[in-house]
């Protein structure tokens, strides 16, 4: 069951981490601008937001294993998508398509929570996650030279390669265990979230080539704004909505998310964005290829994440999933606060990314997620870990809405070499800290509460 998982979130995970060191290579190919690519990227982690709450909620009430086959086809249809995209409309759809199976990842959590022991879920969660940075840096280098070679649609077809494997290995070994919740999905909270989350991201994302003041943007956001208030209002004593207030309101749910979208947005969108593009840029960064910036900034990081998530698996349990997400989010804080001031000086940029691989990609992706499962209520166990699920997708698409805005306002500003994207920089290791803060307010739960039947045992209710 366990490869099967980790063929099927690797099959998503790839066109996140292999794409990265070729998004220069999209602008040229579809005659493009960097604002729609970064479009693209905004618009597969806004979808893998909505999906993670819409099919890990839904999965309460049809099961895991139909939910995680929809998923897979989901991320095969996009990969498809783009890789036949005759131009960026086409690329932008399937981008979508492939953001909305992250539910893949918090789906995993969930069948492993309901089958195993605390600790078997530890070390099984800490592999799954250790997929959250891709197939140990190999992908991104190895996305780096089709970019150099074949170009992007070649990231594509090997992504879908892996989907079609993954989509037959948890159809022949997932157990189709029954649904764990009674009653039916909300519809209609659902779909305030979606279109809530889809107006105020794209509103941010798209505010600079539109105009900060502008209709359109005001009019995403404003609009994006009442449809999440709506969202909120159409919980309220709905015993069946998707994800009650009363466990927004506690603080071993709210602090935890503020915790996942912060870090996401500080780290990914440097990752992702800010250090391919600057590493590439030959008259601002260092001038590199596409592969040779992978191997440099990429993949030590994924590298070492393939050593940190399995060990941050072991020691949740037993040092504490709470204490898990503060060593890993103090530890990146420093990291960004070594690379930030020097990321004119090549090696030791190379070194600070390279120690994302352990505090980053392994301790404060696993321990949130690990965190968010053992905090879930037990007759809504999909509601926290999906909409945890959702703040990866809101984090990373706020992070690269931003980090693109940046580039795009100090380039238009008239910045000149690193200038240009250290404003981007700045920004991550501001957000980095804001999630410092946000993890110190974290409740851990209590041992007792957890149990010792399994890793999703009764939360009874969360009261502050």
């Amino acid at each position: 069951m366990l490869p099967a998982m980790v063929l099927a979130v690797l099959g998503y995970q790839l066109n996140a981490t292999m794409l990265s060191p070729a998004l220069p290579d999209v602008m040229h190919r579809l005659h493009t601008t960097s604002g729609l690519v970064g479009l693209s990227q905004t618009l597969f982690f806004l979808f893998a937001a909505v999906g993670q709450v819409t099919l890990a909620r839904l999965s309460d009430y049809r099961g895991r294993k139909p939910m995680m086959l929809l998923g897979c086809l989901l991320v095969i249809a996009g990969d498809i998508a783009c890789a036949a995209a005759p131009g960026i409309g086409v690329f932008l759809a399937g981008r979508v398509l492939q953001g909305f199976s992250a539910a893949l990842f918090t789906l995993s959590f969930l069948t492993l929570s309901d089958t195993l022991s605390p600790r078997g879920f530890g070390r099984a969660a800490g592999i799954i996650t250790a997929v959250n940075g891709g197939f140990a840096g190999v992908d991104a280098v190895f996305g780096g030279r089709l970019a150099d070679t074949v170009g992007f649609r070649g990231i594509f077809l090997a992504g879908l390669a892996v989907s079609a494997a993954g989509a037959l290995a948890v159809y022949r070994t997932v157990p189709a265990a029954p649904p764990t919740a009674t009653g039916r999905m909300d519809w209609r909270g659902t779909a305030f979230l979606g279109l809530g989350l889809t107006g105020v991201l794209i509103g941010l994302a798209q505010g600079e080539s539109w105009g900060r003041l502008s209709a359109p943007t005001a009019g995403c956001v404003v609009a994006g704004l009442a449809c999440l208030v709506a969202f909120a209002l159409s919980g309220r004593g709905n015993r069946d909505a998707v994800i009650d207030t009363g466990l927004l309101a506690s603080r071993r749910a709210w602090p935890l998310l503020a915790t996942t979208v912060l870090t996401l947005a500080g780290a990914f969108g440097a990752l992702t964005l800010t250090v391919p593009l600057f590493a590439q840029d030959p008259k601002a960064g260092y001038g590199m290829s596409a592969t040779h910036s992978a191997l440099l900034f990429a993949t030590p990081a994924q590298a070492l994440g393939v050593i940190g998530a399995p060990l941050a698996g072991i020691l949740g349990p037993r040092i504490g999933w709470r204490r898990s997400v503060v060593i890993g989010s103090a530890g990146s804080l420093a990291a960004f606060a070594v690379a930030v001031p020097f990321m004119t000086s090549q090696w030791i940029l190379v070194a600070a990314l390279a120690v994302l691989g352990i505090t980053y990609n392994g301790l404060s992706i696993t321990a949130v997620n690990g965190l968010a499962v053992v905090s879930s209520p037990a007759d809504q166990k999909g509601a926290l870990p999906g909409l945890n699920g959702a703040c990866f997708g809101i984090g990373a698409s706020l992070g690269t809405a931003l980090a693109s805005a940046l580039i795009t306002a100090a380039g238009s500003g008239g910045a000149h070499g690193a200038d240009r994207y250290a404003p981007a920089m700045w920004a991550s290791l501001g957000l980095l800290a804001a999630a410092m803060v946000a993890t110190a307010a974290i409740r851990a739960v209590p041992k007792v509460e957890t149990g010792a039947q399994g890793a999703g045992a009764a939360v009874p209710a969360l009261h502050g």
